[in-house]
């Protein structure tokens, strides 16, 4: 999922919902980890990763390119795996353990993505082929991005519980509130989208730059 080596003791941060290469760039600029791509027709935030190769493919490769996607048919989650200039994919709808396997199968890099608020689902965390879980306040039609936060003892529990699994930790964080956040749950990563933009899609370098320091200040 992120480039650099993994050092347990170092948290990795990423920035969703990247949709052009001057916002891109300045996340990278700031300290970002890595940067997802909305590959979800549905999103306010999605890109056409195929259309926007050009300058996709030039980014750093010290730098995690994460193609998010919710529910893929499994030709398409093979066709965007497999694109030279994406790292891993990010699962964010209700994929299946069997559909994940799969994936597993062919060699593919992904996170699976669970909605925090569903203890039936983290129960099940460990059954989906990865040791990469992300946990957001997804519910209902939404599949991240609301901009909603969840109670993060239930994420500081999930890391007490599962300890063989790195949680990146999302939803509704912002730099005003991502350091509490860290020093509650100690999550693997963080992973932050709408807290730091101007509009959907459109990031605010200010308040991304503001994000990334706060959260390397823990």
């Amino acid at each position: 999922m992120f480039a650099q080596p993994d050092r347990s003791d170092r948290l990795r941060i990423k920035v969703c919902g990247i949709t052009n290469a001057a916002d891109a760039r300045a996340a990278i600029e700031a300290g970002a980890d890595a940067l997802g791509f909305n590959c979800h027709r549905g999103s306010k935030r999605w890109l056409d990763v195929v259309e926007a190769s050009g300058w996709i493919a030039t980014l750093p490769g010290s730098v995690g390119r994460i193609a998010v996607m919710v529910d893929p048919a499994w030709e398409e989650a093979l066709a965007i795996a497999r694109l030279p200039f994406i790292d891993a994919l990010q699962l964010h709808g209700r994929e299946s353990d069997r559909f994940c396997a799969r994936l597993a199968g062919e060699g593919i890099r992904f996170s699976k993505a669970l909605p925090a608020m569903e203890p039936e689902a983290l129960a099940r965390a460990r059954s989906f082929s990865t040791d990469t879980i992300v946990l957001d306040s997804t519910s209902g039609a939404d599949f991240g991005g609301t901009g909603r936060a969840f109670p993060w003892e239930i994420a500081a529990r999930f890391v007490s519980d599962q300890p063989t699994l790195r949680l990146v930790l999302a939803g509704g964080l912002t730099p005003a509130n991502v350091q509490q956040a860290i020093k509650t749950v100690r999550p693997f990563a963080v992973d932050v989208t709408g807290g730091v933009e101007m509009a959907p899609g459109r990031k605010d370098h200010a308040l991304v730059a503001r994000f990334i320091m706060a959260a390397r200040t823990v």
